[in-house]
């Protein structure tokens, strides 16, 4: 299975384990771990942990704990018998649409970067994912672009590619025009592979660390909040939500494996959808009674 693992998700494996798991349930006879034990201990790293940490921390010990069932190390799954840890979801930090405006001036003037944060800005893609995306994968008669890899860097340094985050990362997107064309300009002077390579090694693709200071620049120079690069995958998203692309939609371009957890983490935008139409609709059955 590790060998099947992104370098950085293998790291943060183990350092659930080495951090949080074994100090305080290392010292219980595995064949005695019971679901009041486990429980007792994500109550523990509730008081310290992000929400989002602590659900992590279950997935990596769920996993741990089946495969200590499947060798008949243990009768049972104790974690299966208990109700799982749940993120709690705060709003987002995005751009506000007169940031946006902003921003998008600003990148138009950055002639390396600009097609990168513009297809990330409309496509919402995991920043390596979008680092990770080659020629083959772009269908410029349909318009369409597939996302089946994602970049990452090595321990030791330099850069890998692997399966992207989970079963539902691979997916193909439907590109609005204005994307369309702007790849397919691009590709009439692609020197390699990488719809976005490394501007002064093309046969190698961007280096995400380089796109996320790039954006820091672009940020700085804007005058915008520091925000980080994954929020401009909220934007996109939030963008596409207010705009009217039903959530299931939103949830396959977002690569996320239910519309379920899509509808979790933008909730605050749909709830102020249903309430906007929710007016409307009252405005209007109330101009047909008066």
């Amino acid at each position: 299975m590790a060998d099947t693992l992104r370098p950085n998700t293998l790291r943060s494996y183990r350092s659930y384990i080495e951090n949080h798991i074994r100090p305080s349930l290392g010292d219980k006879q595995l064949a005695r771990l019971t679901p009041k034990d486990v429980q007792r201990f994500y109550k523990k790293l509730s008081g310290s942990l992000a929400s989002g940490t602590v659900r992590r921390i279950h997935t990596t010990l769920h996993g741990v704990l089946k495969a200590a069932q499947q060798a008949h190390l243990i009768a049972s799954n104790p974690t299966e018998q208990i109700v799982a840890p749940r993120f709690s979801y705060g709003a987002k930090q995005i751009l506000t649409d007169e940031q946006l405006d902003v921003f998008m001036k600003v990148i138009a003037e950055d002639n390396i970067w600009c097609d990168f944060f513009y297809t990330e800005l409309t496509t919402g893609l995991r920043r390596g994912e979008l680092c990770g995306l080659k020629w083959e994968d772009f269908d410029e008669v349909v318009g369409t672009l597939k996302i089946c890899r994602t970049v990452c860097r090595k321990d030791g340094g330099g850069l890998t590619t692997g399966d992207t985050k989970a079963n539902a990362g691979t997916r193909k997107i439907v590109l609005p025009g204005s994307i369309v064309t702007v790849l397919r300009e691009r590709k009439k002077s692609a020197l390699t592979e990488w719809i976005f390579p490394n501007p002064l090694r093309p046969e190698q693709p961007t280096d995400p660390g380089s796109a996320y200071r790039r954006l820091k620049v672009l940020l700085k120079r804007a005058g915008l909040p520091n925000i980080h690069f994954h929020d401009l995958r909220h934007t996109s998203a939030t963008l596409a939500l207010q705009n009217g692309v039903n959530i299931k939609t939103v949830s396959g371009m977002l690569g996320h494996y239910s519309a379920g957890f899509t509808l979790d983490i933008y909730i605050h935008v749909t709830t102020s959808a249903k309430r906007e139409a929710a007016n409307t609709m009252g405005g209007i059955l109330s101009g047909a009674l008066w």
